[in-house]
Formats: structure tokens, C-alpha cells, sequence
């Protein structure tokens, strides 16, 4: 590989401008192309960068020329972009969901493992520095109960409100939650989910709330609670309890046993982005969410969803 790598964005939305802020700031990564379904959103954040904008990614590939892509696109869009670039044998990136089912997403990881290829997925606070502290405290200390909270307002893009363009609120914004909880607690055996749901939204649009109970393998209890009826951001996090101490985590900071609050010092969405350059440049120690451990936490997202539209409890081997 030359000295610089040479990546490939797929989607220009907000997202994707953070990325490809990142990785501009890197001084071995070069941002070679960005397309988009609209292209004069590609080409005004390609402008950005001094790079080519197209119109779809079939066009982004075609130029070759690259080491890698990211594909930041909208929960619907997902499936075609992986499988694609891993046709052409380059690492991705891949910003979550993964999709909107189960079957495409294994589908893009099994093409994965397949070609033996690196991969990262955008769950970017596994590289906070208060989450290393709190594995740390909770050494030796199983979790009993865990609390996840993802209350907040309806994101301002079109798509987010339908459940066919974005799986819902579970699975497009609550799956950090989800993804912290595994990191901490564990695995999870079994889940039951309710929509709140007062038959008042239109028909096909995502619930305004959802409340879950899970149980981990480790025999932990876990409650999930989400809304996007707010008309802010009034809590997203994850707290945990143990024995002798209580942990309430979110992007920016850690409160421990309620008092004693550590702030993230780690620049968390560098690091997730540093981490794959370094895997494709072929040191893949650094990546703390691979596409494969990533689709762990899509399952569980998932089963909550279903749950919740079923109205059953579902147990995740079923899932796998």
C-alpha cells in the first residue's frame, strides 16, 4: 500500500461530513470520492475535500483507485454499497444499523468473512476512555441490573419517521445503548418489548416510545426505555449497577456511585475513525467494533423491535 490511503465515501449526509472531516485530518488518508443518490449533495461535500462526486456508488467504484470505503447511508439503503465494494475486495466502513432486517446484514457479513477482509462499524463509544474506566471498576463486580435510556426528539430527516426507511427508533438510535450494554453486562438471552403505542400515529410510522426488559446470559436484569417524543435530547445513556457500585455512562461523561463524575477526555469519533486506517494499513489491533461484532448487538436491536411489533417475548438463538 501506498502512504496514503485512498477511501471512498458512499452517502453525504451529516454523518458522513463528520467522517470525511476526520479522515481529512489524517495526514496518511486521502478522500478520493463521495457519492450520493443526490448528486449535488455529493458534490457540495466533495468540494469540501477537493475530490470527484457521483451520482451512485456504482460510479465511485468504477474510478477505482481505492483502499477502502465508508458507507454512510440511511437504514434502507444499506446492503447493496457493502456488497459491492467487497466485490471489489475493499475493507468497509459501515455506519449503523447495519439494515433494516437480519438477512442483509448477515448476508454482508458472511461475504466478510469470506474474503477475510478488515471491517469497523461506527459505534464509536466503545473508544470513550470512560468506558476502559468503567470495565475497570466493574472488574470482579458482575452487573446485576442494567438501565438504558434513549429519550429524545424525532431527528430532522424525512425518512426517520418511516418504519420501512428506518426500522425505528430501537434500532436507528437506541442500538448504542444496546452496543454499551453487551460491552459492560454481556450477552443477551432473551427480551420482551412493548410499543407505546395509543393508535394515534399514522399507520407505517415508527412508535413515539418503547419499553423493554431483557435478560443477560450472565443472569443480569436489563430495562431499555426510548421515546422520540421530546422536543430535546433529555437523556441517552446506560446505567449499571454492581455490587458495591453504580455506574451511569453516557457520550460525554461517567457518574459514579452519584457523585463522583469523570468526564471523556478521548475524542471517540477520531478514534473510531483512526482505527480502521490503521486496519487497513494492516494493523487491525485497534478496531473495537468489527462488522461481525457489530451484528451481535444488530440481532439484539433487532429482537427488541421485533418484539415490540409482535408482541412476544423473543429469544435471541432464535435470531442467529
Amino acid at each position: 500500500m501506498s502512504s496514503v490511503t485512498r477511501i471512498g465515501i458512499i452517502g453525504a449526509g451529516n454523518v458522513a461530513a463528520r467522517h470525511a472531516t476526520v479522515l481529512s485530518g489524517f495526514p496518511d488518508v486521502a478522500i478520493a470520492g463521495i457519492a450520493d443518490t443526490d448528486l449535488s449533495k455529493a458534490r457540495e461535500l466533495a468540494s469540501r475535500f477537493g475530490a470527484p462526486a457521483y451520482g451512485d456508488h456504482g460510479g465511485l467504484l468504477e474510478a477505482g483507485g481505492l483502499d477502502a470505503v465508508y458507507v454512510c447511508v440511511p437504514p434502507f439503503a444499506h446492503g447493496t454499497p457493502e456488497l459491492d465494494a467487497l466485490s471489489a475486495d475493499l475493507p468497509i466502513f459501515v455506519e449503523k444499523p447495519l439494515a433494516l432486517d437480519i438477512l442483509t446484514a448477515e448476508k454482508v457479513g458472511g461475504e466478510i468473512r469470506r474474503r477475510g477482509l478488515p471491517s469497523a462499524v461506527g459505534h464509536h463509544w466503545r473508544y470513550l476512555d470512560t468506558l476502559d474506566r468503567a470495565r475497570e471498576l466493574l472488574d470482579g463486580r458482575p452487573v446485576r441490573l442494567a438501565l438504558g435510556h434513549w429519550l429524545d426528539k424525532v431527528p430532522p430527516v424525512p425518512w426517520w419517521t418511516r418504519r420501512e426507511m428506518s426500522g425505528g427508533q430501537v434500532l436507528e438510535q437506541a442500538v448504542h445503548v444496546l452496543d454499551l450494554a453487551r460491552v459492560l453486562v454481556g450477552e443477551v438471552t432473551m427480551v420482551h418489548a412493548v410499543p407505546g403505542d395509543d393508535g394515534a400515529q399514522p399507520d407505517g410510522e415508527v412508535d413515539r416510545a418503547t419499553a423493554a426488559v431483557m435478560r443477560f446470559a450472565s443472569g443480569a436484569a436489563g430495562l431499555l426505555a426510548a421515546t422520540c417524543l421530546l422536543n430535546r435530547k433529555h437523556r441517552v445513556g446506560l446505567e449499571v449497577h454492581a455490587e458495591g457500585v453504580t455506574l451511569d455512562l453516557n457520550e460525554t461523561e461517567m457518574l459514579v456511585d452519584g457523585d463522583t463524575m469523570v468526564r471523556a477526555e478521548s475524542d471517540a469519533k477520531t478514534l473510531v475513525d483512526r482505527a480502521f486506517v490503521d486496519a487497513v494499513r494492516g494493523d487491525g489491533a485497534g478496531v473495537r467494533a468489527t462488522y461481525e461484532e457489530a451484528l451481535a448487538t444488530h440481532r439484539l436491536a433487532h429482537a427488541v423491535a421485533r418484539s415490540a411489533a409482535e408482541g412476544v417475548p423473543v429469544t435471541l438463538e432464535t435470531e442467529r
